[in-house]
């Protein structure tokens, strides 16, 4: 009988890992990107003039390091082409250039041309 009941507690406590453990591990969202890279939106639509916000650096470098799995890359990439084509007057070199100017180094190129899933 204990040895029963033993073996469906095992069990629940397996099948509650299975299911809570994909969302321990999920991608960044949209909404951390945009917000951690806000301060570096002046300085691409003013086309790279001036210095780098030192908070632009300073989400570049967040984002970059949160980015730790192949999914947390792959949605931190598709963020960043959708982001960088609501970006009026922003010039697509330099905020390809940005990582670069911090010091980070991303993976990918920051393009709206990148594939993400490569």
């Amino acid at each position: 009988m204990a040895s029963s009941i033993v073996l469906r507690i095992t069990c629940m406590v397996l099948i509650s890992m299975m299911v809570c453990a994909p969302l321990a591990h999920a991608a960044i969202s949209c909404g951390t990107v945009q917000s951690s890279l806000a301060p570096c939106i002046p300085y691409v639509r003013n086309n790279g003039s001036g210095s780098v916000p030192p908070g632009c650096c300073k989400g570049i470098a967040s984002v970059n390091a949160a980015a730790k799995t192949t999914a947390d890359r792959q949605a931190v990439c598709e963020c960043l082409k959708k982001a960088i084509g609501a970006i009026a007057g922003a010039n697509p070199a330099v905020i390809a250039g940005l990582p670069g100017k911090c010091g980070v180094n991303v993976p990918y190129k920051i393009s709206t041309s990148t594939n993400c899933k490569t």
